[in-house]
Order: structure tokens, then C-alpha cells, then sequence
């Protein structure tokens, strides 16, 4: 099962890209997107996240 991220909150800062061990996580229209079928779930993008947008 992949992270979530909320959108609405996302501020774009990209803060969780270099966090992830497998490239799961990508910018578009200058919000973060995970890609769920690369996703491992580790969890290693949600404290990296400023305004908490991340969650499993």
C-alpha cells in the first residue's frame, strides 16, 4: 500500500523526493505524487514533509 499525499496541503517544497529509496515520488504541477505502483510504504517521506501532507 502507498503513502498518501494531500494535495490540498502540499506546498511543493519537494522536501520528500530525495527521501525516497525508490523513486516514488514525483512533482507535478508543483505538487508531490506518488507513483503507487513503485511505492514500498517505508515511510521515509513522511517526517521529511513540513506540513505533515504525507501519511500512510
Amino acid at each position: 500500500m502507498a503513502v498518501k499525499i494531500n494535495a490540498e496541503t502540499c506546498i511543493g517544497c519537494s522536501a520528500c523526493i530525495d527521501t525516497c529509496p525508490v523513486a516514488a515520488l514525483t512533482m507535478e504541477n508543483e505538487k508531490a505524487v506518488v507513483n503507487e505502483e513503485t511505492c514500498i510504504d517505508c515511510g521515509n517521506c513522511i517526517p521529511s514533509c513540513p506540513v505533515e501532507a504525507i501519511s500512510e
